[in-house]
């Protein structure tokens, strides 16, 4: 009876696959099409595609972040964040942002360019490459009480309050 029960546990941990993302745009580098067109940037400013698998049990919705941590702000870079992304909903096409092709529903908030909507990635000239971690949260709420004007801190304070599990990316760009 215990190697059974043995065995039925290592199979139950095979069978478990992680929530995982990913995007057949992003290739562990950023290019041209998602840099900034703005603050001396002259990019494309097109949001990648992003997809992903096997959400947690629970999900009531998702939402998604890009974060530029070696930002020299002291306090990193919010490119975007939307929320309110239908449960049923696996993947964001390339160029959405600005509603082009957002999922029924979805709210894309403030980020720290000043605008709801995708800002590409901009570091200084010269500075090292930047890491851009792109996360989809699955969230045990359908929505979020947030706006497009809410203020990137309580947009994240709001959906780390509410995730049940996250898978992020990190893909790199630098200016010369």
């Amino acid at each position: 009876m215990r190697y059974v029960l043995i065995f039925m546990l290592i199979g139950s941990f095979l069978q478990a696959e992680s929530f995982t993302l990913t995007s057949d745009t992003l290739k562990g580098q950023m290019s041209k099409a998602q840099e900034f067109d703005g603050f001396g940037c002259n990019g494309e400013n097109i949001s990648p595609e992003l997809h992903w698998t096997h959400a947690p049990k629970g999900t009531k919705s998702f939402a998604i972040t890009v974060y530029d941590p070696d930002a020299p702000t002291g306090s990193g870079w919010w490119h975007w964040l939307i929320v309110n992304i239908p449960a049923e909903t696996d993947k964001i096409i390339a160029d959405a942002s600005g509603k082009k092709g957002l999922p029924k529903g979805a709210l894309e908030t403030t980020t720290d360019y000043g605008h709801a909507g995708f800002g590409g990635a901009c570091p200084p000239q010269g500075d090292k490459a930047h890491r851009y971690v792109f996360t989809v949260h699955a969230l045990d709420v359908e929505s979020l009480p947030v706006k497009a004007e809410t203020k990137s801190a309580v947009v994240g304070f709001m959906i780390n309050k509410h995730t049940i599990q996250k898978a992020s990316v990190i893909s790199y760009y630098k200016r010369d």
